[in-house]
């Protein structure tokens, strides 16, 4: 793997880590009975947007003006996680081009780490066998933290990213 790919996907896994984690407990939106909760047929976990931008510290100033607040990162490293109630973003100087839909299993919306969700490596299987063409995929075989990519029909890169264990081996 070279050295930007892993960088990227270690940046990436912190900004889920710090979206998933950090900050959830008071930012939950009180039940609403004019919509409720609804049970996801293929959880994908908590979701996040990862930006690339051309200047780190621009960005982040013109998301502050919008109500976002850091949360973490390595603005050094070229990145920065901000935000904004449940609305997280990951800002990301140099580490790959375009936009990145970011889906986190083994995360809920208030940052734990629930006893059982969809392994990404059963999510990468599910959508194979359901006609979608993987850009990278996670090893079948593995236990720990994996990731896999597709492109929707509009050319946006989808990101699973995992960096919790299985859900039977943790």
């Amino acid at each position: 793997m070279s050295t930007r790919r892993s960088l990227l996907l270690t940046a990436i896994a912190a900004h889920a880590a710090l979206a998933a984690c950090r900050g959830f407990e008071d930012a939950a939106p009180p039940a609403d009975p004019m919509f409720p909760p609804i049970r996801s047929a293929l959880p994908l976990g908590t979701f996040s947007v990862s930006l690339s931008v051309t200047d780190l510290a621009a960005s982040r100033a013109f998301y502050e003006k919008l109500g976002f607040e850091a949360l973490g990162g390595a603005p050094e490293q070229g990145w920065q996680i901000l935000r904004n109630g449940t609305t997280t973003i990951g800002l990301f100087q140099g580490m790959f081009e375009g936009n990145l839909l970011t889906f986190n299993p083994g995360w809920s919306i208030d940052g734990r780490h629930p006893e059982q969700f969809l392994d990404v490596r059963a999510l990468q299987e599910k959508l194979e066998a359901d006609g979608l063409t993987l850009t990278t995929r996670a090893d079948p075989s593995g236990d720990g933290p994996a990731s896999f990519t597709l492109v929707d029909p509009d050319g946006n890169v989808v990101l699973v990213d995992q960096h919790v264990p299985r859900p039977a081996s943790r």
